[in-house]
């Protein structure tokens, strides 16, 4: 594997890491730890005898600030050693806008004071915006990976099919209603079960409540279609490289729906909100590389009828 490929997939792999501590920030109520300054952490650089919402407030904004520096590496080094016109340059400049963009909205959610035991819908709406660029941020850094490691790098022509692109949209729909019902499992805990379910179908109970029951509707509609995008990628006939990412989401998919469950029966504990998080990122890597591996293989070029090279542009 080149090198600017093992160096994309660490940085892949970083990022979901710092994604799964701001899902710690979120469930701990860590939000408010630096106050509402930003980039400062209560008015200062480093905060002195920080208490522990206030170490893990600003380990997250470490922990950021390290990811935009390997980003922009990624993409020097992906300007330096590809040349124009390769899929490598362009996604790494997609994953530096990217996080870019997450470090717009984490700053927003900060500077609006969007965090605690802020209940409002504005901060719904910003979380629901912050998991889907998070999801861009992660396809962008697959997609540098992919092709940083391919041994050509031919410009794809075949387009995603419409079940693909309504696959990819659903995770995205999926991510966002999982992201309001962790705050709603924050923010309105439950002590049992059957209290969560009374809360879940008041008329009176908070909208974040109330949204938190399409999730799952949501997940079990989308993973069905999922299943179903990778069984007809492993198929007679179909693209080798496709296998893998193709085995991969039909068992994250099941992983994921056991979590979901114990998630909901045991009441959200934070351990199980982060397991869920990292299978929904794993999924949506797994399904974006599905998705890149087919289409790149009806892209490929293929004998024209005069014996030269041309791109197929079947609809993938």
């Amino acid at each position: 594997m080149p090198p600017v490929a093992r160096y994309a997939w660490f940085v892949l792999a970083y990022n979901v890491a710092v994604i799964l501590w701001g899902a710690v920030v979120r469930a701990t109520g860590s939000g408010a730890g630096c106050g509402s300054h930003w980039p400062l952490c209560n008015g200062v650089v480093v905060p002195r005898n920080p208490a522990a919402n206030t170490l893990i407030e600003f380990s997250h904004r470490l922990t950021s600030g390290v990811a935009l520096l390997l980003v922009l590496g990624l993409l020097v080094a992906a300007l330096r050693v590809f040349p124009r016109g390769h899929g490598t340059r362009r996604w790494a400049w997609a994953s530096f806008a990217f996080i870019l963009g997450e470090a717009a909205v984490g700053a927003g959610l900060v500077l609006f004071e969007l965090v605690a035991d802020n209940k409002s819908m504005a901060r719904a709406l910003f979380m629901g915006t912050h998991l889907i660029n998070t999801f861009f941020l992660l396809a962008a850094l697959t997609l540098t990976a992919f092709h940083a490691g391919r041994a050509r790098d031919d410009r794809d022509t075949a387009r995603l099919a419409p079940a693909t692109a309504a696959g990819l949209l659903g995770m995205l729909l999926v991510g966002a209603s999982g992201t309001i019902a962790a705050l709603g499992d924050t923010l309105f805990p439950s002590v049992t079960l059957a209290e969560a379910l009374r809360q879940d179908l008041s008329a009176t109970a908070h909208l974040l409540v109330r949204l938190r029951t399409l999730h799952p509707f949501f997940a079990i509609t989308v993973g069905a279609l999922l299943v179903w995008l990778a069984a007809r990628a492993l198929r007679p006939g179909g693209a080798p490289e496709s296998e893998r990412p193709a085995r991969a989401v039909i068992g994250l998919v099941f992983a994921q729906s056991l979590v979901g469950v114990l998630n909901v029966t045991l009441l959200a504990p934070i351990l199980l909100q982060i397991a869920h998080l990292l299978l929904a990122d794993a999924l949506w890597i797994a399904l974006v590389l599905l998705a890149a591996t087919h289409r790149a293989s009806l892209g490929a070029p293929v004998a024209a009828p005069d014996g030269r090279a041309a791109p197929v542009t079947t609809r993938a």
